[in-house]
């Protein structure tokens, strides 16, 4: 198969969310002195964080909680699971982490040479992501890629989430093009996967952490630079 138009997922497959969550957690702790308010373990705090986020997240994906709900209840429960029930500085650490996570740098090795190398064999990269809107921008500026990219599609703009059929009709739109043309390229085995693979797209399964599937994507790497033996 000849593909003209690569999608990428960017949270996960690019953009290294744990190590840049992981730094902006470190810097609320220590801002807020957490560790004399919450817990002085705060490996214990980033994984209570983290089983939340993924968990509110998934809800989130497919429908059973709002933008809003998403972005403070990660961090309240988080937050009960210490006995804290505090509803106002769950949403002041909730902005917070918003404002400072878009300015880590930390993306997967080889993300900037490989999207370099696509780029010179002509072909067109865009961006389906479920991310926030404005921080997602955020997050290609700070880590000078989204040069590469002809077109970003957020799920606001989109008006729908991956892993629904119609934001991969409105990316393919966008994009020019149709669904034997393009391939999409994404970590997660429901949103980017099993997405495309539903609306009629081959995709590329990025599984940076070898985790276990009965999927039957197209493809599956587990570093990047495995991109140049396909593309």
């Amino acid at each position: 198969m000849t593909y003209q138009h690569l999608f990428f997922d960017l949270d996960h497959t690019l953009w290294d969310f744990e190590t840049n969550s992981k730094e902006t957690l470190q810097d609320l702790f220590l801002l807020h002195k957490l560790d004399e308010t919450v817990t002085t373990d705060f490996q214990l705090f980033y994984e209570k964080y983290s089983f939340h986020n993924k968990r509110l997240w998934h809800r989130y994906n497919h429908g059973f909680i709002r933008q809003e709900e998403l972005k403070w209840k990660r961090m309240w429960h988080t937050l009960l699971e210490f006995k804290i029930g505090d509803e106002n500085f769950s949403k002041q650490l909730s902005q917070e982490y918003l404002e400072i996570l878009p300015n880590k740098k930390a993306l997967f090795p080889h993300t900037d040479e490989i999207l370099n190398y696509l780029a010179n064999k002509n072909y067109k990269l865009h961006l389906i992501t479920n991310g926030f809107e404005k921080v997602q921008w955020r997050k290609l500026e700070n880590a000078n890629i989204g040069k590469y990219f002809s077109t970003v599609i957020t799920s606001e703009t989109a008006c729908s989430l991956k892993p629904h059929k119609e934001i991969f009709d409105f990316a393919t739109n966008k994009a020019g093009c149709c669904y034997t043309e393009g391939i999409m390229i994404g970590d997660n085995l429901d949103a980017d996967i099993l997405g495309a693979m539903n609306a009629g797209m081959d995709t590329i399964f990025v599984n940076h952490i070898r985790e276990e599937t009965t999927l039957k994507p197209t493809h599956i790497i587990y570093h990047l630079r495995e991109l140049e033996d396909i593309l």
